[in-house]
């Protein structure tokens, strides 16, 4: 591949919404696209599934929760594409509501995976997206339901704009360790390890955002979280209200941003609507 090619590259995309964001991305970006999953064989699959339908992604192995297959894609994409053009961040876990795993193990996991790992991605691979790149976090509005059932003092920290990276970053581990310690209500924390976990990815999008205008404002990348709503797969199973492919209209819409674009950055879109939280 030439470094001049485009590409994007979709994380945990061998099934429900990220399989239907690889599926549009294949059909309307103008550039090879990556289809990453933590299974190979289902990853596999998933690209020849797309394949029979005409399509032609790529499939590179990806397990957010391994820091060296981070960096093994980081350097797949250097060196057959000089960097990146689209990032989406779909790859995540949650637990089901009658799931009877322990809230404290639910909340480390959960944050292990949505939280500090998806922060990983973003470490690694935030410096070698190009000029004009666009970056997509798949957040939820169960994270500004989060955010309103957090006590008062943690949600003016929370919205505060002077909240660095590593602030963030203490308080989630924060609620990991109060959750382990049976502590986490009294501390000012909901009861929903998801919605403490799309929580802290809204306000890191916000964080990165804001450090993209700082070092590289002139590149003109955007970087913004969004909700699909509430999707059928595997996690919501068929009380979902929406079908994959509704899911993925949003996230599509922000990675297809046209070059000329500003905004929106640093925000939460629903609906291709900017929420204010």
């Amino acid at each position: 591949m030439s470094s001049c090619s485009r590409v994007a590259l979709v994380t945990g995309a061998d099934k429900g919404i990220g399989f239907a964001i690889t599926r549009e991305l294949c059909r309307r970006f103008s550039g090879d696209v990556v289809l990453t999953a933590r299974d190979e064989a289902r990853g596999r699959a998933a690209v020849q599934l797309l394949q029979a339908e005409g399509l032609s992604p790529r499939f590179h192995q990806l397990d957010i929760d391994d820091l060296q297959s981070i960096r093994a894609v980081r350097d797949f994409l250097r060196r057959e594409y000089g960097g990146l053009n689209v990032l989406v961040n779909n790859a995540g876990i949650a637990f089901k509501v009658d799931d009877p795993t322990p809230f404290d193990i639910q909340a480390e996991m959960t944050l292990k995976t949505n939280f500090f790992s998806t922060r990983n991605v973003c470490t690694e691979l935030l410096p070698i997206v190009k000029p004009h790149g666009r970056v997509v976090n798949i957040s939820s509005l169960q994270g500004s339901k989060a955010l309103e059932d957090c006590s008062e003092s943690l949600r003016e920290r929370l919205q505060c704009d002077a909240l660095t990276e590593g602030d963030l970053v203490d308080l989630m581990k924060k609620f990991v360790e109060d959750a382990k310690n049976e502590m986490h209500r009294r501390e000012g924390w909901p009861d929903s390890a998801y919605g403490v976990s799309k929580l802290g990815l809204t306000v890191l999008s916000r964080i990165m955002a804001r450090r993209l205008d700082e070092q590289r404002g002139a590149d003109r990348i955007l970087l913004n979280a969004c909700c699909p709503r509430w999707v059928r797969t595997d996690v919501a199973g068929d009380e979902g209200s929406r079908a994959s492919e509704q899911g993925a209209e949003t996230p599509v819409y922000l990675a297809l941003l046209p070059p000329d674009a500003t905004e929106p950055h640093g925000q939460l879109i629903c609906d291709k609507v900017v929420q204010h939280w």
